[in-house]
């Protein structure tokens, strides 16, 4: 899997031609090796222009004092591949929410989450960011914002990569762990998920366990996706323990019934060895009655698995809940009474717009 290749020379009175080049963002330092001697330059100033890309987060090529002035000048029109910043909200825990504006005009959120030491002072001893992997989503799950404003494309990689080094760069702290859990279907956009996450690994330098992927099961994707051996965590939302209610809350599952979508759960598990995460959304009423978490558990026996529970974000398109304290509480006691591990993940940021979409929605 290599970055896309990167044309010799610009041709600075042919502007069409110089908008073939590809952003350089998402090329190895190999490639970028190649790239500057391509350019009549030294192989060394590749290793310059992947610590300035990767590590200063440089927005144009004009901007990199080490690089010679005349050099500089006849490159400053190469596209990096940054975004811009469309518009920026702060909650009272931490996080940051961002509307990035992309080349073509389209906007996308990505969020940075930090987690702080004990006593909420001092370093921040985590920084995670949520990125999209698409603008919109074409899976329509009923109850999510995200769904509600269409699909338009799917997103490529150095639009993954750039969310990452957006919030780190406006943080001023690495960032520790990414999560493909913002708008979009990551496996239906494979191809370009897996080159970022490659950039991401080996050239921003996260490792592979501080990186996960959120999908909602596509047919024969996730098998696909388990055949590149990676170490990075797979987090399946399921949101409902039965196939009927499933095909209310996520139109997909009517192509994809639960038990196919299972048996291929268990091929990646066979075939990576690495543990599944399911992701369930609890929505008041619907999904987070007793006999739920029973039908839970008996789906997931015998799975190498961890179920994360996630009280619902309400919207205003839909009538939607989040249960409260104590029905959520009793649906984690029936999955530890029936040996399934589970944690809690109370959503941040809930003051600004925190849901998929809203923002999004809102501000577009």
């Amino acid at each position: 899997m290599s970055a896309t290749p990167l044309v010799s020379q610009v041709d600075l009175h042919n502007p069409e031609k110089s908008e073939l080049i590809p952003p350089l963002l998402g090329a190895t330092l190999a490639e970028l090796n190649t790239w500057v001697q391509q350019q009549g330059q030294p192989a060394y100033r590749g290793k310059q222009l992947h610590e300035w890309i990767y590590d200063k987060g440089v927005r144009s090529l004009s901007d990199i004092s080490v690089f010679p002035k005349h050099w500089r000048k006849e490159v400053a029109e190469i596209p990096i591949g940054r975004s811009i910043l469309h518009y920026r909200s702060v909650a009272p825990d931490g996080t940051v929410k961002y509307l990035l504006r992309l080349t073509d005009g389209q906007i996308i959120e990505t969020v940075g989450i930090p987690t702080f030491a004990e006593g909420g002072e001092g370093p921040k001893a985590r920084l995670t960011v949520c990125v999209s992997t698409q603008v919109g989503c074409p899976m329509a799950c009923d109850f999510c914002a995200t769904g509600k404003g269409g699909y338009k494309r799917n997103l490529a990689r150095h639009e993954i990569v750039d969310q990452v080094l957006t919030v780190q760069e406006d943080f001023q702290q690495r960032v520790s762990n990414v999560v493909f859990m913002g708008l979009g279907e990551p496996l239906l956009n494979t191809e370009n998920v897996l080159a970022a996450l490659k950039t991401l690994n080996q050239d921003v330098g996260i490792g592979q366990r501080s990186l996960t992927v959120s999908t909602v099961g596509i047919r024969s994707r996730i098998r696909e996706f388990a055949q590149n051996h990676l170490q990075i965590t797979l987090a399946v939302s399921l949101h409902a323990p039965n196939q009927a209610l499933r095909e209310k809350l996520i139109p997909s599952a009517r192509a994809y019934p639960l038990e196919d979508l299972l048996a291929e759960c268990r091929e990646y598990v066979e075939i990576t060895g690495r543990r599944l995460t399911f992701e369930y959304v609890l929505l008041a009423g619907v999904n987070d009655l007793p006999e739920h978490a029973l039908e839970l558990s008996k789906c997931l026996r015998g799975f190498q698995s961890h179920v994360n529970l996630i009280p619902y974000n309400p919207i205003q398109e839909v009538d939607y809940k989040r249960p409260n304290r104590d029905r959520i509480q009793a649906f984690v006691n029936i999955l530890k009474q029936q040996n399934t591990a589970v944690t809690v993940r109370y959503s941040r940021g809930l003051e600004a717009d925190a849901a998929c979409g809203q923002l999004r929605a809102s501000k577009n």
